[in-house]
């Protein structure tokens, strides 16, 4: 069983000397071994969470059409529904 090779790419950027200065001391201040660390963990879970928000918009979207397409387009009560209503009829009289 051999491992798998992970397949790398490379981002570059450019930022003020300023900003960069700033990640560098959140990097150390955060325990982070390097700036490159601390910037990849912070993209990747900043990336997950808008990834999961968006997904969640949109499960939320699809549920509201199922919910109201259900309410509009009523299917007519089956022979089991109708008989509950009977019986429940019988039981409780108007």
């Amino acid at each position: 069983m051999g491992v798998q090779k992970q397949e790398k790419a490379r981002f570059d950027t450019r930022m003020p000397l300023e900003q960069k200065q700033l990640f560098e001391k959140a990097a150390i201040l955060g325990g982070y071994r390097n700036l490159t660390d601390f910037v990849i963990v912070t993209v990747q879970n900043k990336a997950k969470e808008i990834i999961e928000e968006r997904e969640q918009i949109i499960a939320s979207q699809k549920d509201k059409e199922i919910f109201f397409d259900s309410l509009i387009n009523t299917p007519k009560p089956n022979s089991d529904l109708l008989s509950a209503k009977d019986e429940y009829n019988k039981l409780f009289p108007k």
